[in-house]
């Protein structure tokens, strides 16, 4: 996978986090995020981001690290 398809997903990421992060703990946030992923992206992007959180993840907030260990 590209860094430039990396970067997409990590802003979509940030954009979910955002948008929900308002009133909610990490972990409250981390969950809302978690459960988005698993309904609407595709098999390919959470495999994709997964190994990109495995192998680097220095882009990724700690809100998106705990929402990526719950898939």
């Amino acid at each position: 996978m590209s860094s430039s398809q990396i970067e997409n997903l990590v802003s979509m990421l940030n954009q979910i986090a955002n948008n929900n992060n308002y009133k909610k703990t990490d972990e409250e946030t981390a969950k809302v995020v978690a459960n988005h992923v698993k309904r609407f992206w595709a098999r390919s992007m959470k495999e994709n981001i997964l190994k990109y959180a495995a192998n680097d993840g220095a882009q990724l907030s700690p809100t998106i690290k705990l929402a990526l260990a719950q898939l």
